[in-house]
């Protein structure tokens, strides 16, 4: 059986590139990065070769990239690291800011810090999934230390207006962090003094989400910005992340920035749609002509190109994954980390959906491999397994009896004899 692998926004395919580039620091250069030998110091010369190539694609000077292991980690790293420092002539608790449709490592970050006395403000995003500006304005406090929201959503695909909110949050002279996670490598991202992103402090990004392995991260922290670390160890990542450095992956992590950057010179979002925009249009407008009591969550926000929250309402979300993946493509209910979750997604929740719709959307997010023919195929897969699982929907079935019923009602306007 064919497969089609419709779920990129859970960890994308490794670019045969990236891996052609890794694969030798796995045997034939393996040293350590911190060794003064010549092995270690090829290995130290690979990794600063990843750090610029990275800060390239960012618009960032190299020293502002610090290596972790993934978009959890710097997301944390992000968090307390700013909240775990000593409070200065301010007698309040520090107070952070955030959302609810965050990722859960921002959100389970958020909890554990309210335990420690840290007042946290979630913010709720409008219909279609957007934190609005003014929402932040009126939750700023004197004593805001951070405010932490998203570039892009990882369900939804819905783009954040981060200019806006990060220059709201620095004129409160407090420090912005974004989870960049599904933004990276899909969206520019000028960090740079003159950037439009020259607000962000700090930025989060996970490897495995732009077609590097799983286990390597960047968090990007401006050079104004002093971190308490999460690890204790070594001086690795100029103290800021102890532990020896994972040389292959970072190696990849860098080629993978590599390739990125070249993608969107070549596919540049704001000159309008991109050929994976193009494609997901495809599957969204014959997916909506086909089946009925169908719609797209967030579908009057920007997107990135390759992400559709679709609701089949009257069926579950997780036994159309299963049907889907029975007859060979994958696609997630909601977000991976969700998967078998008994409760609506979070983020679905936060925009207003019914917890029926939420339970009843799933995400499909395509990748650079997508190809159209893999498009025409889901386009007649997805209406035949959501047509046999609402068969078997009470809720269905009711519906469509009450519609026959009404067709057959004799109608009771006319003159009467």
């Amino acid at each position: 059986m064919q497969r089609i692998y419709l779920d990129a926004n859970a960890t994308t395919p490794l670019l045969p590139e990236v891996y052609e580039a890794m694969r030798p620091f796995w045997i034939e250069h393996f040293g350590n990065a911190s060794s003064i030998h010549q092995q270690g110091q090829y290995a130290r010369a690979a990794v600063e070769h990843a750090r610029d190539t990275i800060a390239h694609m960012l618009h960032c000077r190299a020293s502002e990239i610090v290596f972790t292991s993934g978009g959890t980690e710097s997301d944390n790293l992000a968090l307390f690291g700013i909240l775990n420092q000593p409070r200065v002539a301010l007698s309040e608790p520090y107070h952070l800011i955030t959302t609810n449709i965050e990722h859960h490592a921002v959100l389970h970050a958020a909890h554990q810090l309210e335990k420690q006395a840290v007042e946290v403000t979630y913010l709720e995003p409008d219909a279609d999934g957007v934190i609005q500006p003014t929402a932040l304005l009126k939750a700023l406090r004197p004593n805001t230390r951070i405010v932490s929201i998203m570039l892009a959503n990882n369900e939804t695909g819905v783009i954040q207006p981060i200019i806006a909110l990060a220059a709201i949050t620095k004129a409160a002279r407090a420090i912005f962090h974004t989870d960049a996670v599904q933004g990276a490598g899909k969206l520019p991202t000028d960090l740079s003094p003159h950037g439009e992103l020259r607000d962000v402090d700090l930025l989060s990004i996970s490897g495995h989400k732009m077609y590097a392995p799983q286990g390597t991260g960047v968090l990007f922290v401006r050079r104004s910005i002093r971190l308490a670390p999460l690890f204790h160890g070594g001086t690795h990542e100029r103290q800021r992340r102890a532990g020896t450095e994972n040389v292959a992956g970072i190696v990849a992590l860098g080629k993978a920035a590599e390739l990125a950057q070249q993608w969107l010179t070549e596919n540049n979002p704001a000159a309008g749609p991109t050929q994976l925009a193009n494609l997901r249009n495809r599957l969204e407008q014959g997916l909506l002509a086909q089946v009925e009591a169908c719609g797209i969550n967030g579908i009057d926000a920007p997107r990135t190109a390759n992400t559709s929250s679709l609701y089949f309402d009257h069926l579950e979300a997780e036994a159309l994954v299963i049907a889907l993946d029975l007859k060979g493509i994958s696609v997630s209910g909601g977000s991976a980390c969700q998967s078998g979750a008994a409760e609506p997604s979070h983020v679905l929740s936060s925009m207003g959906l019914s917890p029926a719709r939420a339970r009843a959307t799933i995400r499909v997010s395509l990748s650079r491999f997508t190809t159209e023919a893999e498009i025409d195929t889901a386009l007649t897969i997805i209406p035949t397994a959501v047509a046999r699982l609402r068969e078997l929907s009470p809720s269905w079935n009711n519906l469509k009896k009450s519609l026959k019923l009404d067709q057959a009602e004799p109608s009771l306007t006319g003159s009467v004899t």
